[in-house]
């Protein structure tokens, strides 16, 4: 695929509404580690929990991808704030398959490096190859998305050829049980929202899920993809990118901006965040 997507000035740029069509795989390969699988699963934080709270739950995590993208550093602050009291409870037990704490940094950097991973692979998707200064700039920038919580930034891999290395000996951490299959699947079927939608669009949002997933947490989920698959795949991805690229900047980047714009209105009014 030729190249598309040219040097953006902000990472705002690439907040695509159609990576939405990723958001499951991307959890997956979070989860997929088993300090933030199990820490999620288990999280006593009641007002976060997808299944009880699925409005909630969407709408706060995907906050916190515009805001970390977007948002000025005093918003930042406080968001961080916001998170860091609901992250305080999430602790592992001594019934706890696993030891976790979400204030962890190398757990953290772990979730920040799935969504950086997931944002590029979306833009490759739906626009193609990243020029040289893009892919650059992509890079450095998607450091906020740990910076954001308590990764330091000198734990942010250095350029992209030292993200990859660490990618790949992050992949040896990779465990996805019964437990946790069995959960993110539900998330990939959507059966956190209404039994009507999920029914409808359930299957269509697993295809999605499943060619997103890179092979090795295909495998972990037990997911089968075939050449067949993929060229579908790549067929719809095509058409999306294409049609997304001639909407207006409102209509591509939704519901991104609503949710900026929700933010700063919580902010301004005193309402919680998350």
């Amino acid at each position: 695929m030729s190249t598309s997507l040219d040097a953006p000035d902000r990472l705002d740029q690439v907040m695509d509404g159609a990576g939405l069509l990723a958001g499951a795989a991307n959890i997956i390969m979070q989860l997929a580690h088993p300090g933030v699988g199990y820490g999620v699963y288990e999280s006593r934080v009641e007002s976060g929990q997808l299944f009880r709270h699925p409005i909630k739950r969407s709408r706060t995590t995907l906050t916190y991808l515009v805001v970390a993208a977007r948002g000025t550093d005093e918003e930042k602050a406080v968001f961080r704030r916001g998170v860091d009291r609901a992250h305080a409870k999430v602790r592992s037990t001594a019934d706890s398959p696993v030891q976790y704490n979400a204030f962890d940094p190398e757990l953290q950097l772990w979730v920040a490096a799935c969504i950086y991973r997931g944002f590029e692979d979306v833009t490759r998707a739906l626009h193609g190859d990243l020029s040289p200064e893009a892919s650059a700039f992509f890079y450095k920038e998607g450091a906020t998305f740990g910076t954001t919580l308590q990764v330091p930034p000198e734990m942010w891999p250095t350029d992209r050829a030292a993200f990859e290395e660490y990618w790949n000996r992050s992949l040896a951490n990779v465990s996805i049980d019964d437990t946790i299959r069995e959960h993110v699947l539900s998330i990939a079927r959507l059966e956190f929202l209404p039994t009507i939608i999920s029914r409808l669009f359930g299957p269509m949002n697993l295809f999605f899920t499943r060619g997103f997933l890179p092979q090795h947490f295909r495998e972990e989920m037990q997911l089968t993809w075939s050449e067949e698959d993929q060229r579908r795949f790549d067929r719809i991805l095509r058409t999306i990118g294409a049609v997304s690229r001639r909407l207006p900047n409102a209509l591509r980047e939704l519901p991104y901006n609503l949710l900026m714009r929700d933010l700063r209105w919580r902010i301004k009014s005193g309402r919680p965040l998350v």
